[in-house]
């Protein structure tokens, strides 16, 4: 059966939704952002999707033999490629629904699949981005939490409960008092991500009062450290040093049990460059195992991007 012409891919989060009109081939033909509405628990989300979707279709004359399916990423576990089996809670409370069966009854039958938000954006990735040509790569994202996508033989490792890629959430301290939004102590989200950076830091400084400190006093932000770590700020180097010991590590644990051809490492945090990347990739070689210490770390090249390619290739196929 002859794939149409064209695709739509949405990435859903808590303030916008970004949409991707898409050849089938993986060409991004435009791309527009609609609010995302989480009033009356996220109740109108679906039909705004839907009417940016028919919108576009509208305006560029597509009928629905033209189009062969929308994907979306949403930001919650997922099952069976449909449904999101849990609230949301940066969507207003919405979830627990079918959203592929939702969302296509309200596009008169378009074919409609899911998947979370982090696998998605690995997926995009491992099409159309730093890692195009792979079948396996692991993706972690680094920005207000921290994200994650394992790819194994071209398919998304999501696992029975939605939960498969939930790197943010390996745990790194046991000994960790401080409770994670997870509801878990010790995980790597705590320690890595932006939010993560600057609590660490802040408790350097606390911890060490008499080293001088270029942040001190400031209201500063993950950015912020490591530019000053860039600098020569003994205090950020060493914050610095201590974030990428603990990714290092969990990526070596991840490498241990996936073997993947390549890391990518995505979101804000990741824009840091080399302060963040070199002494990363020398922490994963520490730690890693001997088979899997050459495995490439590289930035992912699709930026905010990257989920509405994943969720474009969730409908045209692996």
């Amino acid at each position: 059966m002859t794939m149409k012409e064209y695709a739509f891919g949405i990435d859903l989060g808590g303030t916008t939704a970004k949409v991707g009109l898409f050849t089938t081939a993986g060409e991004l033909l435009e791309k527009w952002e609609v609010p995302t509405d989480t009033s009356h628990s996220g109740e109108y989300i679906l039909a705004n999707l839907a009417a940016a979707v028919r919108g576009k279709m509208e305006e560029k004359s597509l009928s629905a033999q033209q189009v062969e399916g929308v994907g979306v990423g949403v930001p919650g576990p997922v099952l069976d490629s449909r449904i999101v089996p849990i609230v949301c809670a940066n969507l207003g409370g919405w979830g627990n629904r079918n959203v592929a069966e939702d969302l296509s009854a309200l596009l008169d039958g378009l074919p409609v699949l899911v998947g979370n938000d982090a696998n998605v954006a690995a997926l995009g990735e491992i099409w159309m981005g730093a890692a195009r040509g792979c079948r396996n790569a692991v993706m972690v994202t680094l920005g207000t939490g921290v994200g994650g996508g394992v790819i194994v033989n071209g398919k998304v490792i999501d696992g029975v409960h939605g939960a498969g890629g939930e790197i943010g959430h390996i745990t790194v301290n046991p000994h960790e008092t401080a409770v994670c939004g997870c509801g878990k102590r010790g995980c790597l989200e705590q320690y890595s991500s932006a939010t993560g950076v600057v609590r660490c830091m802040n408790k350097l400084l606390e911890e060490d009062p008499d080293t001088p400190c270029v942040l001190r006093g400031t209201d500063f932000a993950a950015k912020d450290v490591f530019d000053a770590a860039r600098s020569g700020d003994v205090l950020a180097a060493r914050e610095v040093d201590q974030m990428t010991a603990t990714l290092g590590m969990a990526l070596a644990n991840i490498a241990a049990v996936v073997d993947p051809e390549m890391f990518l490492v995505g979101g804000g945090v990741a824009r840091a460059g080399a302060v963040l990347f070199d002494p990363l990739v020398a922490h994963y070689r520490d730690t890693a195992f001997r088979s899997c210490r050459d495995i490439p770390i590289k930035a992912a090249s699709l930026g905010n991007d990257a989920g509405i390619y994943g969720a474009v290739r969730l409908i045209v196929g692996a």
